[in-house]
């Protein structure tokens, strides 16, 4: 019997503590009241998942278009967290961490998944930097790049660890080949209530699979007549999710993702798939860069490389990892990178700032 969002599991643990329906929305209104600002954020989404409603409202990342808030069914993320306790194995008893915050679908999922499964989580202020009781294990956790990158060398305290949010660079994949942690590298939004796939990234048994991101259980995809991925989550939403990544399908339930469709260039008749470009550049540039493309009479769009840093520092023999159609035509410095917000790059306005140089 499937459980509802009405469930809360006898073995679930919040901090070492057990908690009834009853209970948790107790602690729930006292993390409003009296907690710190990260506590309030998992007292509001408690109260949320504890009303009479059968949804929630959750802020979207803009993957499928513009950043908004949606409703998303409560069930729907009871079924997601069964699919992935499927595939991670994570019965009753078993000790969960939680260092993200409680704002995102991600930092929600970490917490219903624990309500629903029967696990015992521990809540910890969510930084870059995450701090743990180092005598404590646990068999699972999620993390955003830049948090496994500051965590790796902690690594021996997690079974399972999850990355998401971002790209995974290579520099941080070098840092976990050599650590009995199994970490995956996620795949999914908001609009499906968290990840749908994930892929390995060390200790590999040698499979040809384990290059390609495998779908959860009950997770289907195929694509569009742009390439771009089209998922099918009947447990998760009724409508099929019409994304913008650009993907290789491998079978219905494995694919390989090139890119973004908003960031392929055309350039003289040939695809190029930024993302997988900078993914070959990132174990050779020392600090910030991007590619993108600028007109050209001649190729239409022509591949342009963006460095943050002193003109001409760059050694251009680092292009000889790259195929012949991926190596950019010029390389253009700047001294500062424009920044959004939440301290990514933000491309289209760093070009401005290279219109205005020139």
């Amino acid at each position: 019997m499937t459980p509802t969002f009405r469930n809360v599991h006898n073995r679930f643990k919040l901090n070492n503590y057990h908690y009834t329906y009853e209970g948790l929305m107790e602690v729930a209104y006292s993390f409003t009241k009296e907690g710190e600002p990260y506590q309030r954020e998992l007292g509001v989404f408690l109260l949320d998942w504890l009303d009479k409603e059968d949804y929630v409202e959750v802020q979207t990342s803009g993957s499928t278009g513009k950043p908004k808030k949606i409703k998303i069914k409560k069930q729907a993320m009871v079924n997601s967290a069964i699919a992935t306790g499927d595939f991670f194995d994570l019965t009753p008893g078993k000790k969960v961490l939680n260092c993200l915050p409680s704002n995102f679908i991600a930092g929600k999922m970490m917490i219903v998944r624990a309500i629903i499964l029967g696990l015992e989580l521990d809540m910890v202020k969510p930084s870059v930097q995450p701090r743990i009781d180092l005598r404590k294990d646990y068999d699972f956790c999620a993390f955003t790049p830049m948090q496994l990158k500051n965590f790796a060398k902690y690594l021996k305290h997690l079974k399972t660890a999850i990355v998401g949010g971002g790209r995974v660079s290579e520099p941080i994949k070098a840092l976990i080949q050599d650590k009995k942690t199994n970490v995956y590298e996620t795949f999914g939004m908001t609009e499906t209530v968290s990840h749908i796939a994930v892929r390995k990234l060390n200790n590999f048994s040698g499979s040809a699979s384990e290059k390609y991101f495998e779908t959860l259980p009950g997770v289907t995809v195929s694509k569009d007549d742009r390439d771009c991925l089209v998922i099918e989550a009947p447990s998760l939403t009724n409508e099929k999710v019409v994304t913008n990544d650009i993907v290789e399908i491998v079978s219905d339930t494995s694919f390989d993702w090139l890119g973004r469709f908003d960031n392929v260039i055309n350039s003289g008749g040939v695809k190029l798939f930024p993302e997988k470009i900078e993914e070959k550049l990132q174990s050779k540039i020392n600090g910030e860069f991007f590619v993108t493309a600028l007109p050209d009479d001649e190729l239409g769009d022509k591949l342009v490389l963006l460095v943050e840093g002193e003109k001409d520092s760059l050694d251009t023999t680092i292009f000889n990892v790259l195929d012949k159609y991926e190596i950019p035509k010029t390389i253009f410095y700047l001294p500062k990178f424009a920044e959004t917000l939440s301290g990514k790059i933000h491309r289209k306005k760093t070009l401005e700032l290279l219109k205005i140089k020139e």
